[in-house]
């Protein structure tokens, strides 16, 4: 797939959460873990677009550690094992990873 065809899901699936966490989150952890994910995915996919004409391996690495970060907090909200939090950290990893590889 694209980069710009795969940060446009990822930005489309970013603000789905987000109105779900605003509109029919179970609780308010729930609710902060949707808002949470979708924040940092959609910041990732817009940046991913600004760059991907000229830095194509550090959008490719923000989007797969906004994926990440963002689908792992968006499946313990929908009642997954809260374990799962432990890979989160993994997808935050790879956003700083492409930004610093951004800069390198």
């Amino acid at each position: 797939m694209a980069i710009g065809a795969f940060a446009a899901i990822s930005a489309a699936m970013a603000v789905a959460a987000g109105a779900f966490g605003a509109h029919g989150a179970s609780g308010p952890q729930e609710a902060e873990w949707l808002r949470t994910g979708g924040v940092y995915q959609l910041v990732h996919a817009v940046a991913a677009l600004a760059i991907m004409g000229f830095a194509r391996g550090p959008a490719i690495m923000l989007l797969g550690g906004a994926a990440i970060f963002a689908i792992t907090l968006y499946a313990m909200a929908l009642g997954a094992p809260r374990w799962l939090g432990a890979v989160t950290p993994v997808g935050g990893g790879l956003l700083i990873i492409g930004w610093l590889y951004w800069r390198a």
